[in-house]
């Protein structure tokens, strides 16, 4: 926050809190204390940095309100009178649908039920005078969106200018991924400490993201892409505001660390609006055992049967998961090396069938099972995990509000043109555009294309990207989801859907189902699909010589 405040021009400093995991995160803190469920790391940086932001003029829009943005637009006033301070403080709220659960006929049993704000109560937050804007639940593009429609006085139906600011927002809104953190050619670039991207914004919706000088990492077209195609989906990129069209994004490199993002078209906002629900799933627990040496797939087979055999008729947890990873190398320097590890997962809604019951079973086998057995940790008591749930709401149930900083409430009535049945947007077939015969070579498709991915709710986005218009005529061609279910056996027997988006010479797969209930139920070894696009790229396959 101090080096965004420091380094340079800065009109508004927003910053993006909460991921979905973090709702249950946040929802356990209020169960302990009704008084919390907010990012308490925000009010730490603004103890240091509130009164450097108001002496430079510079306003601030988070949405670390979580599930209580009173409480910390409070919290706020206090850190200020604490330090001398005056401050303008509005918060945004509405989104909390728990206390009204069963007027909206959501189920039972929930921790947190929020709906996804759009931007128009930060922007009458901003226009009242507000210096710091806290909300809970708006849609990550809305930190930026809201500022814009504040600064430029755009209304509802200024579809394409909204559409380019949620562009430019969705760059923003995981900070250095945009300026080279998580990028597949991060050898390109000095990433020791990268900088925080930053949009100069117009007023017809157009941006150019940038970063302050002397701040590392790199703002390149490529780096732009990556978080364009990052946890989106289609063509079609919905919000409450705005539908803004993936497909008409134009990204041109004005200079170093400057890339201008215009051309973009706004739709109607869909006529639902998305609301996430969060509740306890059960307990899980790990226990992983180190297989050294030979015959590892034997010791792994009767590490599974001795451990089964010893569980207590009746104390069964209700989910076993096994899985052998093979680290092992043949004629290994070290012991690690010669190690592979097999991996135990355990769900059940009985925290004991996960804690004692697991430990007890993976201990008794210790000195009676394969030889060399040992366990990377004791088993521990286990812990809870939660499960995340999107559902969809008519938007005129939601009572969107602004509390303006002198106390008044403003409400935010929904958009008022919606679209119920856009129509399909065909994929282009390009005459002539496969490569032809042709010498290839097999090589990692890393070699030419790059790839970022992540997590929505219990899907996984993996968006992929050639570096030139070749390269893009050639992967449109040839990664299918034939392919991709070849190329990445896990995903083989799930539904995927591919969308091309030519002006990013990229392609977006959506894989539905693989990361089970979401992120917080850690159903896979990589529970947020964060290095799915990265094990693509070391996937070998045949390609043109021309494009190496």
């Amino acid at each position: 926050m101090r080096e965004m405040l420091t380094g340079g021009p800065l009109d508004v400093l927003t910053g993006d809190y909460l991921a979905e995991l973090t709702m249950l995160v946040l929802a356990r803190d209020r169960l302990k204390d009704p008084s919390l469920g907010y990012a308490r790391t925000f009010l730490r940086q603004l103890e240091e940095c509130l009164g450097l932001a108001l002496e430079r003029g510079v306003r601030i829009v988070v949405n670390a309100g979580g599930l209580n943005p009173g409480r910390l637009a409070d919290a706020v006033r206090e850190l200020a009178r604490s330090r001398g301070l005056d401050v303008a403080v509005g918060h945004v709220e509405g989104d909390d649908l728990l206390p009204r659960r069963s007027e909206l006929g959501l189920p039972e049993g929930l921790l947190a039920a929020n709906a996804y704000l759009g931007a128009f109560g930060v922007a009458e937050c901003l226009k009242a005078g507000a210096d710091v804007v806290v909300t809970g639940r708006v849609t990550d593009a809305a930190l930026v969106v809201g500022p814009a429609v504040a600064r430029f006085g755009w209304g509802p139906g200024e579809l394409d200018a909204l559409a380019g600011a949620v562009v430019a927002g969705h760059v923003l809104e995981c900070g250095a991924q945009a300026t080279g953190g998580n990028y597949a050619f991060f050898r390109e670039h000095d990433l020791t400490r990268p900088g925080f991207p930053l949009a100069e914004l117009r007023a017809d919706g157009s941006s150019v993201i940038t970063k302050h000088p002397g701040t590392g990492g790199a703002v390149t077209v490529g780096t732009v892409t990556a978080q364009l195609l990052y946890e989106t989906g289609g063509p079609r990129y919905l919000g409450p505001d705005v539908t803004a069209r993936l497909d008409t994004v134009r990204l041109t490199e004005e200079g170093p660390d400057r890339v201008r993002i215009d051309g973009v078209r706004g739709e109607a906002p869909p006529a639902t609006l998305k609301a996430g629900l969060n509740r306890l799933g059960g307990h899980r627990n790990e226990v992983v055992f180190v297989l050294t040496g030979l015959d590892i797939e034997v010791k792994a087979a009767l590490a599974r049967r001795q451990f089964e055999d010893a569980l207590t008729p009746g104390r069964r947890p209700a989910e076993l998961r096994w899985t052998l990873v093979r680290t092992d190398r043949a004629d290994a320097a070290t012991e690690e090396t010669a190690s592979a590890l097999l991996r135990l997962t355990a769900r059940d809604r009985d925290p004991d069938r996960v804690g004692r019951e697991l430990g007890r079973a993976a201990v008794e086998s210790g000195l009676a099972g394969y030889p060399g057995l040992h366990l990377t940790a004791p088993p521990g008591p286990g812990a809870p995990y939660g499960v995340f749930e999107a559902v969809y709401l008519d938007p005129v149930a939601v009572e969107h509000t602004a509390v303006l900083p002198d106390g008044r409430r403003v409400a935010v009535p929904p958009a008022p043109v919606t679209s119920t049945d856009p129509a399909p947007i065909e994929e282009t077939v390009e005459q002539g555009a496969a490569c032809g015969p042709a010498p290839t070579r097999r090589v990692p498709l890393g070699l030419v294309a790059g790839a970022r991915s992540g997590d929505k709710g219990g899907d996984a986005n993996l968006g992929v990207w050639a570096r030139d218009e070749p390269g893009r005529r050639w992967l449109t061609h040839t990664l299918t989801t034939d392919l991709l279910r070849e190329l990445l056996p896990e995903v083989a027997q799930l539904p995927i859907t591919r969308h091309v988006l030519p002006n990013l010479r990229a392609l977006n797969f959506t894989i539905t189902g693989l990361l089970g209930e979401g992120a917080a139920a850690r159903h896979r070894f990589d529970p947020q699909a964060k290095a799915l696009g990265e094990w693509l790229r070391s996937r070998h396959l045949d390609v043109p010589e021309a494009l190496l």
